[in-house]
């Protein structure tokens, strides 16, 4: 079993994935899904997390290894970039969706030097939407981003031309292909729910899937 396939089946044994066809999720970015991925369960399973954080330093010593400086988004990338940038001994920082309306108003917290090379942790890729934000306010203040790292990703098109367009590269820990196959392989998901889920991977604006 390869990386892909192991951090795959964390996620399954602690049903971080949810599969619901007849109640299907809405994601933030209004797609209707009948899947839904929360990785803050890992938090949950200290031998899991630990090869989850583990996972995440081997692919930022291969992918980003002149990283400076780990950023993570708030709220779900936090936990996850704290335990790798000790791990690596590098500073951390974290940024918010947007910047606070009060106090000293940031949207970073931690340091952010002029020309420092980031890498910024999420723990899922829908669109991409979110984790770009945070890569813009990092550039903003300075930072140079070597790209993004995740858990896990839908491996939509729209996150592809989004990356893509943002000029970001991004590497997970593993992703829904890898996923759904496993998931057969171990019953949890039987062959109709597998069509499915390949029926609206096809086209995720679409509720044909549904009939």
């Amino acid at each position: 079993m390869n990386s892909k396939e192991q951090i795959a089946e964390h996620l399954l044994k602690i049903k971080a994935v949810v599969l619901s066809p007849d109640e299907p999720f809405t994601w933030a970015s209004g797609i209707k899904s009948p899947v839904y991925c929360d990785n803050r369960t890992v938090m949950g399973y200290p031998e899991i997390w630990h090869d989850v954080i583990q996972a995440f330093v081997a692919l930022i010593r291969e992918h980003y290894p002149d990283a400076e400086v780990i950023a993570g988004t708030a709220t779900a990338g936090i936990s996850h970039a704290a335990l790798i940038a000790e791990a690596l001994h590098l500073p951390m920082v974290y940024v918010r969706s947007a910047a606070k309306s009060h106090g000293r108003k940031k949207q970073i917290e931690g340091i952010v030097k002029s020309g420092q090379k980031a890498v910024v942790i999420d723990d899922l890729i829908s669109t991409g939407g979110s984790v770009l934000t945070a890569v813009h306010a990092l550039e903003a203040a300075g930072a140079r981003i070597l790209g993004v790292a995740a858990i896990f990703t839908y491996l939509l098109p729209q996150a592809d031309k989004n990356f893509a367009e943002a000029r970001i590269t991004l590497n997970t820990l593993t992703d829904f292909d890898t996923l759904i196959h496993l998931a057969v392989e171990n019953g949890t998901i039987n062959a109709s729910q597998l069509s499915q889920l390949k029926q609206w991977y096809a086209d995720p604006t679409s509720d044909d899937w549904r009939n």
